[in-house]
């Protein structure tokens, strides 16, 4: 039996543009966090697992408070996208753009904060740390929905895993041992890393320009994905 909270098949042009506005959201937001907060990962949580890991070993090195609560703040986005989709499951709607409206809640936080916050100084404060810890539980929402939800997509923020699977289907491809398979996959992941890249790259740019309300690339990205109508099951 079909479970109703899943999205239903899509067309590639739809698939391309979630993946891709999806992985441009991540690098964007990830990025924007790091530059205006002391380093801080949003939704790196190998970052996380290696500050908290250098704090166990060397308390000279301590990082600031703001780092150390990240990682469960990013639990915490996880945990709610969860419950959001049991709660869907269980009325028998969809969960999609929920999911969505939770991430654009959390977005809108972080921006708020953060303008309120400015300029941040060289420590955070109540206002930068509550923007910081809004920001990893958005991405945190963000990478349970695309576990739980966009299955048939490429990982819209974890990119590790796609540059190997990339790497794989073109070393496959230049070789001439690709099926159609291996060219659908490649084609795939490519989309979300390079709009990955392309949103780190402009969070950089538009965060040193105009501040945190920068964060409003993302937030129309969200808003867009609430407008668009849900493509009809194939």
């Amino acid at each position: 039996m079909t479970t109703l909270t899943s999205t239903p098949m899509t067309t590639p042009q739809f698939q391309r543009l979630q993946g891709s506005t999806m992985g441009f959201m991540a690098g964007y937001v990830d990025t924007l966090g790091f530059i205006a907060l002391f380093g801080l990962f949003t939704a790196h949580v190998t970052g996380n697992f290696v500050l908290i890991a250098v704090s166990l070993a060397d308390p000279a090195q301590t990082p600031s408070l703001l780092k150390l609560l990240a990682f469960p703040a990013f639990i915490l986005g996880v945990a709610a996208a969860r419950l959001l989709v049991v709660r869907c499951e269980r009325r028998g709607t969809p969960a999609v753009k929920p999911s969505y409206l939770l991430q654009l809640v959390l977005l809108l936080g972080f921006m708020v904060c953060g303008m309120l916050a400015e300029p941040v100084g060289d420590s955070a404060g109540p206002l930068a740390m509550a923007a910081g810890l809004l920001g990893a539980a958005a991405m945190g929402a963000h990478s349970a929905a695309s576990k739980l939800l966009l299955t048939h997509l490429a990982p819209t923020s974890m990119m590790t895993g796609n540059v190997t699977q990339l790497v794989i289907d073109t070393v496959d491809r230049l070789r001439g041992a690709a099926d159609a398979a291996t060219r659908a996959r490649c084609a795939k992941f490519f989309w979300p890393v390079l709009a990955f890249a392309l949103g780190c790259a402009a969070a950089a740019f538009a965060y040193l320009a105009v501040g945190f309300v920068a964060l409003m690339a993302p937030v129309a990205i969200l808003c867009l994905h609430l407008c668009l109508p849900e493509p009809a099951a194939a």
